[in-house]
């Protein structure tokens, strides 16, 4: 159990490290709204939190 725990821990960070060089500080606000959200079962964080990782990814409509 406990190399379960650490293994998916070293996954996040990896994930946000990854996310952040990408995306940027708003990226990973993003991240953290949606996983605070989905947390504390709100859906508007959470929709928040998948909206703006959405645009992100999006990026700008030429």
């Amino acid at each position: 159990m406990p190399a379960l725990a650490i293994v998916s821990a070293l996954f996040v960070v990896c994930f946000e490290q990854l996310l952040q060089v990408k995306y940027g500080i708003v990226g990973v606000v993003g991240l953290m709204l949606l996983s605070a959200g989905l947390k504390a079962k709100s859906p508007t964080l959470s929709s928040v939190g998948a909206v703006v990782l959405a645009m992100l990814v999006a990026g700008p409509a030429l």
